[in-house]
């Protein structure tokens, strides 16, 4: 087998739009280029008669590997795509996510409009003028769409390299524009992952993805806190949710943002012992869920991460146990803090009538 799909559908039982996410791995015995060829052929077979709305690749050594990806995604054009170096903790060189829907031509439907941004990086000496200048660049593309990160951005993932020694520099970043920008603790944030990841080119200190939606209405967006299990990031001068959800007519759309081993007052759990932490952060993102009226088994996909790849056949262990049923890509991820030694984001779906707003 060259490689092995873990498929997520949501398809409303009366009718309406299809979504899917698609994570793809390939064999760890196959060459690079092999297991490149695979997971395109896979994805390809797996998207055919679908609206294909972002995917990102997830590589062993971006650097070296990235230039052929992107000659290989030549024939494949018009993707929204992120290329991040996070090693496949399975021993593979590449994974996959894929985001589709069936139908939905060119991200639009019941009057929302659906955006993808990946890979976004700007110039800049050091993590802090990277990261206000991708902001800056991905609101300039929402004004020129007539919307804006503060109204229109529901996620954000942050890829910094050498996280213990640049992250720093990206809360300062953030926290400076959403100042400019009016966001605020009391406002709201953007749900987010901020993790150790790669950009192929090495001055490249930061990269980001992003999800924005045109067509909100009031009220649309909310935000999940769970303050019995986990602090507001603010109390540690950081500026992301915890998680949002966003309420469709007929369907409601969570995403966890990276979820680690914290108590409610933002201090670290289990230092040292990656067994406890894995529990606590099952359980943190556990009372994230129920705040949207969602559970584990809403998951459509999830990342794990890890600071340690020795880690992966302990962490593996206990959340097949926990979520047997779990679509999850396990990769190399060190965490913001070097105590946090595994994190976890995920996406939800769940079936939710609101005739306030229209359908997804």
């Amino acid at each position: 087998m060259k490689t092995e799909t873990l498929t997520y559908s949501f398809v409303p039982q009366e009718g309406g739009m299809a979504e899917y996410h698609l994570l793809f791995k390939a064999s760890p015995s196959l060459l690079f280029e092999e297991q490149l060829d695979a997971i395109l052929e896979a994805s390809r077979e797996a998207s055919r008669g679908r609206s294909v709305h972002f995917r990102r690749f997830f590589l062993s050594d971006a650097a070296n590997q990235a230039p052929l990806l992107e000659k290989a995604l030549e024939t494949m054009p018009g993707v929204p795509t992120s290329v991040v170096q996070q090693a496949p903790l399975d021993g593979s060189k590449i994974a996959l996510w894929l985001y589709c829907t069936s139908p939905m031509e060119n991200g639009s439907h019941n009057g929302y409009t659906h955006y993808w941004e990946g890979s976004m990086v700007s110039e800049g000496q050091d993590s802090h003028a990277q990261m206000s200048g991708i902001f800056g660049e991905l609101d300039a593309r929402l004004d020129a769409r007539g919307l804006s990160v503060a109204q229109n951005t529901v996620r954000t993932w942050i890829f910094v390299r050498d996280v213990d020694v640049n992250y720093g520099g990206v809360v300062s970043g953030r926290r400076e524009y959403f100042g400019r920008i009016g966001l605020t603790p009391s406002t709201h944030f953007i749900a987010s992952t901020g993790i150790e990841g790669r950009h192929p080119v090495p001055r490249n200190l930061v990269e980001m993805d992003a999800y924005s939606i045109g067509g909100l209405k009031e009220g649309q967006v909310g935000y999940l806190y769970a303050l019995d299990h986990l602090s507001p990031t603010y109390d540690y001068g950081v500026t992301f949710e915890r998680g949002s959800m966003v309420q469709y007519g007929d369907r409601r759309h969570i995403f966890i943002s990276g979820t680690a081993s914290i108590d409610a007052r933002g201090e670290v759990m289990h230092v040292g012992d990656v067994q406890a932490q894995t529990g606590r952060m099952l359980e943190n993102i556990s009372a994230l869920l129920k705040e949207a009226d969602a559970g584990f088994q809403d998951i459509a996909m999830a990342i794990v991460y890890l600071r340690d790849l020795a880690d992966a056949p302990r962490v593996k262990a206990i959340i097949s146990q926990r979520c047997p049923s779990l679509h999850a890509l396990y990769v190399l991820g060190p965490v913001c803090r070097p105590a946090w030694l595994v994190e976890m984001e995920c996406i939800a779906l769940t079936p939710a009538v609101d005739a306030r707003y229209p359908k997804f």
